[in-house]
């Protein structure tokens, strides 16, 4: 991977959207919202404190998140999507 995010910065790969509803209908493309969960790529130093110290993350590399909706900035590298958010923009880790 060759975006590292700085600060209290995260990447996320967005994941993919369902294809059927719940009830079974097949969903256009069009249809389809972006999806709000994503997977953890990487993560930058934290936050600066005071002192020079650092904030530790509440979420880690690997974890499936839930983020909200306008969260992030979209960025395309190498023709793929990834997210790069603060940690204020996750709202769980879906275990």
């Amino acid at each position: 991977m060759s975006i590292v995010p700085l600060n209290d910065k995260i990447l996320v790969e967005r994941l993919e959207a369902d294809d059927k509803t719940a009830g079974g209908i097949i969903l256009p493309d069009a249809a389809k919202e972006k999806p709000k969960q994503g997977k953890v790529l990487a993560l930058g130093e934290g936050k600066p404190l005071d002192g020079g110290k650092r904030a530790a993350f509440q979420v880690k590399v690997g974890d499936r998140v839930l983020f909200t909706t306008y969260g992030g900035n979209e960025v395309v590298h190498d023709g793929k999507e990834y997210l790069i958010m603060t940690e204020d923009d996750v709202l769980a880790v879906v275990g």
